[in-house]
């Protein structure tokens, strides 16, 4: 592996590892999952943890998954620094800063891009936009300049708060044929609700490990990860966010980013980090659990159809049966999301089209985790369920309108459901 590493970085590695591996309700035990439990269940389709932490692995798994799962997350949490290729210009030293204990934050970043006078559409120009979209204030290996907006009146500005990473193997093992069975299935659909798939072009230039996918740089794949859905497998989320968050460059993501002061190179000369590396902390995204749901009332599974929550958060996709990690292949995910792009409305608009997405359109949410969740949708402004719920737009309308139309209990029931989740 070529991290670039003190002696001191590595003990303290050594001692992430160790505090990983004695870590409570981390040790595997013999459950496997049933793929034919009923859905209704709080629990259907996972795979039995404690709750000590979030990111644990799943129960069921082997030994060798175990030293995986507790590889990357030494790595996943391990700050970097200018010797190992950090910057030029960066947002955040390690994948931790952005999901601390496996969910969202503290981190977020921000995000800038050229509208026109409605302050929603994209512009057609955004030469202004010079070093990408993303915001990076911090500066190291020679780095003068930051990557700020420029000061134009036209400059839209938007929050982004980061995904959280649990139970992201089930997202990835879904099947293409059950995201385009759901999106067709939407299509026909009258009440406006028609989801659709983010086709993307593979941005990486190769890929981690063939046996979870053989894409090679152009391919046109579904996306599934992101806020809209731009990126389609882990390693290639691994090797972008090191790359557009860290400016660490790897084999799947080599060229440094441009930025003001016109650096071509960091403190690590060549590509930063091995393959091996995006590799373990992809494996430590795919074995980490949902974590233990709550009680899922018949009430609250009626009024999440009744209010056409369903639809798009759609509770189970059925797996691929070669997914190479076995007790997530051929299992229906309970993921609750359709991992189809849908047009919000106007005011949670964020001006960026990413891949295919437009500046309103955003995937819908895997609802995971919502419980330890402190904010919603996807620029953190909703600070609870009901929040959440209400600022809901465009395609979701009609849902908030059933929703606002419910008695005080049956919201309530409704509510408490959702944060089962």
């Amino acid at each position: 592996m070529s991290v670039a590493v003190t002696p001191p970085r590595w003990r303290a590695l050594f001692i992430v590892a160790l505090a990983a591996l004695a870590a409570p309700g981390l040790s595997a035990c013999s459950s496997t999952p049933d793929p034919t439990a009923s859905t209704t269940s709080p629990d259907a389709g996972l795979l039995p943890i404690s709750n000590a932490r979030l990111d644990q692995i799943f129960g069921g798994a082997t030994t060798e998954q175990f030293n995986g799962f507790a590889t990357g997350d030494g790595y996943f949490d391990l700050p970097f620094y200018p010797a190992d290729g950090l910057g030029p210009v960066y947002v955040n030293t390690s994948c931790g800063e952005c999901h601390n204990n496996g969910l969202r934050g503290p981190g977020f970043d921000q995000r800038m891009v050229m509208v026109e006078a409605d302050g929603v559409t994209t512009a057609a120009d955004q030469s202004p936009i010079k070093y990408g979209n993303e915001i990076r204030t911090l500066l190291t290996a020679g780095a003068t300049t930051p990557v700020t907006p420029p000061d134009l009146p036209n400059v839209k500005v938007t929050s982004r708060t980061p995904p959280a990473v649990l139970g992201r193997g089930y997202i990835e093992a879904v099947l293409d044929s059950e995201i385009q069975r759901v999106a067709a299935a939407q299509a026909s659909r009258s009440d406006g609700i028609h989801g659709r798939i983010n086709y993307v072009a593979y941005a990486s230039q190769t890929t981690a490990d063939p046996a979870f996918n053989a894409h090679k740089f152009g391919d046109v794949v579904i996306g599934r990860f992101g806020l809209k859905a731009r990126v389609a497998t882990l390693d290639d989320f691994t090797a972008d966010a090191f790359q557009n968050d860290m400016g660490i460059t790897s084999p799947m993501r080599p060229s440094e980013l441009p930025n003001p002061d016109g650096l071509t190179d960091d403190e690590h000369p060549g590509v930063d980090i091995g393959i091996t590396l995006v590799d373990q902390i992809a494996t430590y995204m795919r074995l980490t659990a949902i974590p233990t749901r709550g009680t899922l009332t018949a009430a609250g599974t009626a009024l999440f159809d009744q209010c056409q929550c369903s639809v798009c958060h759609v509770p189970t996709l059925h797996t691929r049966a070669d997914y190479p990690i076995a007790q997530l292949a051929d299992i229906d995910a309970p993921i609750y999301s359709d991992l189809l792009l849908h047009d919000m409305g106007p005011a949670l608009a964020d001006g960026m089209p990413d891949g295919t997405a437009t500046s309103s359109e955003f995937r819908t949410t895997p609802l995971i985790a919502l419980k330890y969740m402190q904010a919603y949708l996807n620029d953190g402004r909703a600070h609870t369920l009901e929040d959440a719920i209400q600022l809901h737009g465009g395609e979701a309308t009609a849902s908030v309108a059933a929703f606002q139309q419910l008695s005080d209990a049956d919201r309530a029931t409704l509510l408490a459901y959702v944060n089962a989740l």
